[in-house]
């Protein structure tokens, strides 16, 4: 029986690593959907249940207004999701390490940033009856917006030490290549450095 614990213990321990990992490395997609979906869940919560049908959401379209209408926050967090996800998708290991996902993160986060600034400090101004679900709403936008620049930032440093290793081993074959004279590990060399 007490060998069985620290099996239990390390089976458990390495399942909650792996899923760490997992949540990790998918850390750009799952921050995606949480910026897709939180802003609009905290709208529609502080909305009346009978108002959120297709009807009233165009009706908000139509009669947006700045100074009072949030249908813009969810909206906003939606188009940054999608550009984010658009950019990322596009991007394979050199590219992410290099700054496309990284800049076109900053670039978003930072719009949406002054706008959402904007409009909170307006809203918050002029209204006096600022309910907690919009202040939710503005709070999650804001950490969605800066765990995006945080999240790009951390997988292009992660890229880049893969990339690291990567002309460490190159090095490393070509090394144990001339030692032990075969040339054609010269080839892989140079087709690594072009890539």
């Amino acid at each position: 029986m007490s060998l069985l614990i620290p099996r239990w213990i390390k089976a458990l321990f390495f399942l909650i690593t792996m899923f760490i990992s997992l949540l990790l490395f998918s850390a750009p997609i799952l921050l995606v959907i949480a910026d897709a979906l939180l802003p609009s869940a905290f709208l529609s919560a502080s909305l009346s249940p009978s108002s959120l049908t297709l009807h009233t959401f165009s009706s908000h379209l139509n009669n947006y207004d700045f100074r009072h209408s949030l249908i813009d926050i969810p909206l906003l967090s939606i188009l940054r999701s999608a550009i984010i996800l658009c950019v990322y998708s596009f991007c394979d290991g050199p590219r992410l390490s290099r700054g496309p996902y990284l800049a076109a993160a900053t670039v978003c986060a930072v719009a949406s940033l002054v706008f959402v600034s904007l409009k909170a400090s307006y809203i918050f101004m002029v209204s006096s009856d600022v309910r907690a679900m919009e202040v939710a709403m503005f709070v999650s936008s804001v950490g969605l917006a800066i765990g995006h620049v945080v999240v790009a930032y951390r997988t292009s440093c992660r890229e880049r030490r893969k990339l690291l290793v990567y002309k460490i081993d190159v090095e490393a074959v070509r090394v144990s290549a001339c030692k032990n004279g075969f040339p054609v590990y010269h080839k892989i060399l140079q087709e690594a450095r072009t890539q």
